[in-house]
């Protein structure tokens, strides 16, 4: 029998594991990145500013967590959002920030320098 118990500790399981995966800096970054639409793993590479397998490493987890989806076109791999949830985390951690006074992470202008503009 599936209870209301049952139900709010598979959601919070669900909610630990998106908040795990975004919890490193790298990570966090690459989901601001691809907030606003898909991008290469060689953008991400120059955008971050750390080699192709420490990207590669954080896209893996975040694969796993199915929060990103690949796109392969030839030899290039680009990455979206698939998890509409790591997207409503970055506009309440922008919200916060912004309301705190604080520098916020704003994911437009991470988005721009991404794609060298």
């Amino acid at each position: 029998m599936h209870t209301n118990a049952d139900s709010r500790l598979e959601t919070a399981d669900e909610a630990a594991a998106l908040l795990k995966a975004l919890a490193h800096p790298h990570r966090l970054t690459i989901v601001c990145h691809l907030i606003d639409g898909e991008r290469s793993v060689g953008a991400l590479v120059q955008a971050l500013g750390v080699g192709e397998t420490v990207v590669s490493q954080h896209l893996a987890v975040l694969r796993r967590d199915r929060l990103v989806n690949p796109r392969r076109a030839g030899q290039t791999v680009f990455y979206s959002i698939a998890n509409p949830a790591a997207r409503a985390v970055v506009d309440v951690l922008e919200k916060h920030f912004s309301a705190a006074g604080l520098h916020p992470i704003d994911h437009r202008q991470i988005a721009s320098a991404a794609r060298g503009g």
